[in-house]
């Protein structure tokens, strides 16, 4: 008896069936096409490399960014800036400006503002365009996420090194590095802190940074007291000391991001978890 599959054992073998991948309609998969120039007052042909090139370089160079899922959404085309609060529209203004100006201005940018504004947002547009415009390479990163991963290189059972986390930082054609300040105050974290802007700083490396602390010097002194400290907002020097600050607008334009928190703005409204500011 002539044996027959099932319907169902039909339908893994052709889900498990590899696609055919597409192919360029422009080049062929060649990767180059031709254009028509002019040479000498006449109209001649030149292979030029494709688009499909530059986006698959695009599509890399955005995967080893590093950008977490969460903003990946994140594009200054639709970063929402009209409405009451000015500084919205003047920062968004900042950030399309420092991506045409990119790489002949290196300055870097330090977004402040209150939780939920869109500074991260902001940052994360700005890295997407220097990627898609000017093939830069790009790095993201968490404040509190890479100083979880240093921390961890100390451990004997993991086979990595304080240099190998650091290495791609110092060497990032262009860091984002989120909400800086957000990790408890101490010599250590100064330490790091320090010698990750300063690496940067001396080899001319350009840095995004987000913070949502006042852009203000350290409040700290021998005469106040536990309870006075409790009672006032801390400042981004009180967070990563002044040296480190001082250091920062040597290294970065500030652009104060200014207005309503959006994250509670749509979570109010009942809009679900995707948030457009960060």
């Amino acid at each position: 008896m002539m044996s027959m599959s099932s319907p169902d054992t039909t339908r893994q073998d052709e889900s498990t069936t590899p696609a055919t991948p597409k192919v360029c309609p422009e080049c062929g998969g060649s990767g180059w096409h031709m254009v028509m120039v002019e040479h000498r007052g006449r109209q001649v042909e030149q292979a030029t490399r494709c688009e499909c090139i530059r986006r698959q370089q695009g599509s890399r160079l955005l995967e080893a960014a590093r950008v977490p899922r969460r903003y990946r959404h994140c594009e200054l085309s639709n970063f929402e800036h009209e409405g009451p609060f000015r500084s919205l529209a003047r920062a968004h203004f900042a950030a399309m400006r420092f991506v045409e100006e990119y790489p002949l201005q290196d300055d870097g940018l330090l977004l402040v503002g209150s939780i939920g504004t869109g500074k991260t947002h902001l940052a994360v547009g700005i890295l997407k365009e220097l990627i898609a415009q000017k093939s830069a390479h790009c790095l993201f990163y968490d404040y509190r996420e890479l100083l979880k991963e240093i921390q961890n290189s100390y451990n004997d059972s993991v086979k990595v090194t304080e240099m190998d986390v650091l290495r791609p930082v110092f060497d990032a054609e262009v860091l984002v590095l989120d909400e800086l300040g957000a990790a408890k105050p101490s010599e250590w974290v100064w330490d790091i802190v320090s010698h990750i802007l300063n690496t940067r700083y001396n080899d001319k490396r350009t840095t995004i940074i987000t913070t949502n602390y006042s852009d203000d010097p350290s409040l700290m002194n021998k005469e106040e007291t536990p309870a006075r400290r409790a009672t006032r907002d801390e400042t981004l020097g009180d967070r990563i000391g002044d040296r480190m600050r001082s250091r920062l607008h040597e290294m970065c334009r500030v652009v104060r991001v200014e207005g309503e928190d959006f994250r509670m703005k749509f979570k109010s409204a009942g809009k679900g978890e995707r948030t457009p500011f960060s």
